[in-house]
């Protein structure tokens, strides 16, 4: 194994190492106020951008923030070409970027956060950030490695991108297939029985290529679930109705989180420890989110984040 993905991994399990985890994110959870939750938080890896935040939604993405932050450090700790891997590991904050800007775009903010800058593990931001209107965000998403969404309607545009990660996380990153698989069944499982919406012409090809040709063409969630593959079908497995469809996300979280410590014990550093520490890590900063929101409640512990942990 090349000398720098060694390196690459033993670092990746020290970052690891120093994250809250499951217990810390409820003692997180616990705290009676967010000021409480945000003093924990402050001697914690997160410490980084919490500092300064006032209430839920700040702390929250200072929370996603140092997510990023340390992915992209991760990221330059890799051999040459190593920060590929991670792409599309990290496109969820590209979209959030979109998401934002179609919502000022559409009047529902007045003023955007300041975009997330992934630096090496960018898609095509610099092309998309320009962009105006959504038709021009979809011209600019066409012309770019997401491909055309299939419309330029706010909710085309995020799931053409949320479709297209999927894609090429399950090309790009052989052992994070089985969660894009996954992932791509809850997208579709949203859109078609909760949302009562017609997916776009890219948005059924690509599903097509991760769940099979006749998922995405089932007239009932129960036609769904049993034309589902078996690499997919887990996800909702345990769900027999669409509003159960919040329990198979937090079990997708689960999912994630085992199978990331798996791959971080593989003995051969490489590539599966990086991609098991993204995944771990990933996990952790969702969780401690949810955490966050019950110290927001009064310490009053939700379903989500009971799920979750």
């Amino acid at each position: 194994m090349n000398a720098g993905w060694v390196a690459g991994s033993v670092r990746a399990k020290a970052l690891v190492n120093r994250y809250p985890g499951a217990q810390g994110a409820r003692e997180i959870a616990a705290c009676p106020t967010i000021d409480d939750a945000l003093q924990r938080l402050a001697a914690t890896p997160y410490s980084r951008y919490v500092r300064t935040v006032v209430g839920l939604p700040e702390a929250q993405r200072a929370v996603t923030s140092t997510l990023l932050w340390h992915l992209r450090v991760l990221a330059g700790w890799l051999p040459r070409g190593g920060a590929r891997l991670l792409v599309p590991l990290a496109a969820g904050f590209e979209i959030a970027n979109v998401t934002s800007r179609l919502r000022t775009q559409e009047g529902r903010r007045t003023e955007a956060p300041e975009p997330y800058r992934l630096g090496a593990l960018e898609t095509a931001w610099r092309s998309l950030e320009p962009a105006g209107t959504p038709a021009e965000l979809r011209s600019a998403l066409a012309a770019s490695p997401w491909g055309d969404p299939g419309g330029d309607t706010p909710w085309a545009l995020i799931t053409g991108m949320r479709m297209a990660a999927a894609r090429r996380t399950a090309v790009a990153v052989p052992p994070a297939r089985r969660w894009a698989e996954g992932r791509a069944a809850l997208l579709i499982a949203r859109e078609l029985f909760v949302h009562q919406r017609s997916l776009s012409k890219p948005v059924r090809r690509d599903a097509a290529r991760l769940l099979g040709a006749r998922a995405p063409s089932a007239a009932s969630y129960r036609e769904f679930r049993e034309c589902l593959p078996s690499a997919a079908r887990w996800v909702v497995a345990d769900v027999a109705e669409p509003g159960g469809l919040w329990r198979a996300e937090a079990g997708w979280w689960r999912r994630v989180q085992n199978d990331g410590a798996v791959l971080l014990r593989d003995s051969r550093y490489g590539p599966r420890v990086v991609v098991g520490a993204v995944a771990v890590l990933s996990v952790d900063a969702w969780r401690v989110r949810a955490a966050l929101e019950s110290a927001a409640r009064g310490g009053r512990l939700g379903e989500v984040f009971d799920a979750l942990a």
